[in-house]
């Protein structure tokens, strides 16, 4: 027992890369889109457009990838 590896956490609290993996979006467009939402949707708390895009991807298979920002910016703002 002493030689397993313990199991990780599935998240932490300032992880985002665990919900949002870099080869389905990268950092630069997922900051880009961060900051295209938050400009159409400044009452939506940082974490809230997260859900909204976690949601996205849900309903897309569970992909974004092959998606292009605007589309996923107006998809995301129809459920924000």
């Amino acid at each position: 027992e002493d030689f397993l590896p313990k199991p990780s956490a599935p998240f932490s609290t300032n992880s985002y890369d665990a919900f949002i993996s870099p080869n389905t979006l990268n950092l630069s467009s997922f900051t880009k889109l961060m900051k295209k939402l938050q400009e159409i949707h400044p009452e939506a708390s940082r974490d809230r457009i997260v859900d909204a895009l976690l949601e996205v991807r849900k309903n897309n298979k569970g992909i974004l990838s092959g998606l292009s920002i605007n589309s996923i910016v107006k998809r995301t703002s129809a459920i924000l």
